[in-house]
């Protein structure tokens, strides 16, 4: 009688980088034994192998990329022209970063070898000819070969286009196609395909070139120019700009289409109480979405119904409350920054998906939330009023 060896399956395993267990072949399970590793060793065990840094040599060729930063971090489009420069970089290329606003992204896995911060330009400010001044401040202190910048409607596109019209720059817009010899982007209303060789100035269209690299750059982040410094300084505090800056407006998240809204929450199968949903949606100042399920139900209008059947949303953060995650929902949110699941299903697709997992139950998820919303909003106004008091009462003294 042959007898069939099997594998004990409390023996020790890891997590793999794909989040599932791997029992550890050739070990024993031993009575007592911590049986899960730390979750950092097993990701570099079964995780991706890091990238080689991308070597170059210095003082020779120079890229420069410029692009409008978001609460710290850089959009799609622009990764993706820096991508482009860091791509047709050779061995001679440095690919330096100038950023309007801050940058808390990694840098070098963007593919920049070097990184300048000018925080005192960041969204929502509104300082065309101070970004103007800093981006041709930039070229003269690095003396770049080429400017490579996204050429969007937030603000990028417009400060390419001013600077190579002041610089007398040449210039390509709407770059569908980039290597290290030309450019490409289509001509005659779309009826024709025109390349070139790179010009001075090159805006890219997005989703021109992707921005997964195989490797990362330097990263070293390096002090503004003293000249583009001293003059956003100055800029800023003086009344000379001949544009005039008035704030932002904060528009009702009801009346924000959801392909323009950054902060969504939607409710799924697993939301019972829907008032108490879209109170939640109220102190957040968020958007509100549903699964295809919820709108089928009654519960929402089509209009909010996210997914390949309804909307594709792209916001900063997205907040799936009950919702399992269908394939088509998880095709609307495939381009969303932040994705947090509350759900009490643990193996749900939308945890697969999601940046953050709360498994919880909706309901009580949505009322402890709408209370620890409205505490931290009483919790800065008390302050304010009892200063506004003050003054008053001083007032009246004298």
């Amino acid at each position: 009688m042959t007898t069939i060896k099997r594998i004990d399956p409390r023996r020790p395993f890891i997590i793999a980088g794909s989040g599932l267990r791997r029992i550890t072949l050739g070990a024993e399970h031993v009575e007592g034994a911590t049986n899960a590793p730390s979750f950092a060793g097993a990701r570099g065990a079964h995780g991706e192998a890091p990238k080689p840094k991308r070597s170059y040599e210095a003082g020779g060729r120079t890229l420069l990329v410029a692009a409008h930063s978001d609460r710290g971090a850089l959009d799609e489009h622009a990764r993706q022209a820096l991508a482009a420069a860091a791509i047709t970089a050779d061995a001679k290329t440095e690919v330096i970063l100038l950023v309007f606003g801050e940058l808390t992204d990694d840098a070098a896995a963007l593919g920049a070898d070097k990184v300048i911060e000018l925080p005192a330009l960041a969204r929502p400010v509104f300082a065309p000819d101070l970004a103007l001044a800093a981006l041709r401040d930039c070229v003269a202190a690095f003396s770049p070969a080429h400017v490579l910048m996204p050429d969007n409607a937030t603000g990028d596109g417009d400060l390419g286009r001013r600077y190579a019209a002041q610089a007398k720059a040449s210039i390509a817009t709407h770059v569908v196609e980039i290597d290290a010899a030309h450019v490409g982007c289509y001509a005659q209303a779309g009826q024709a395909f025109a390349t070139r060789a790179w010009p001075d100035v090159i805006l890219l269209d997005s989703d021109a070139v992707s921005a997964k690299l195989p490797f990362v750059g330097a990263g070293v982040r390096v002090a503004p120019p003293p000249a583009s410094e001293a003059a956003v300084s100055l800029g800023s505090s003086s009344d000379s700009s001949r544009y005039g800056d008035h704030g932002t407006t904060q528009l009702d998240a009801a009346q924000v289409a959801l392909e323009e809204a950054d902060f969504i929450i939607s409710a799924g199968n697993g939301v019972t109480d829907i008032a108490a949903f879209e109170a939640l949606a109220r102190e957040l100042g968020a958007a509100v979405g549903a699964s295809r399920v919820a709108v089928d139900n009654g519960h929402f209008t089509r209009d909010k119904q996210v997914g390949a059947t309804g909307k594709t949303v792209n916001a900063s953060v997205y907040i799936a409350f009950g919702i399992s995650g269908a394939v088509q929902h998880l095709q609307g949110i495939k381009d969303c920054r932040h994705v947090i699941a509350v759900n009490l299903d643990a193996s749900a697709a939308i945890a697969k998906r999601a940046n953050l997992t709360v498994i919880a139950d909706a309901k009580e998820t949505i009322a402890a939330l709408t209370h620890a919303v409205t505490e931290a909003k009483q919790g800065r106004q008390a302050p304010a009023s009892a200063a506004a008091g003050t003054n008053v009462h001083e007032g009246l003294a004298a």
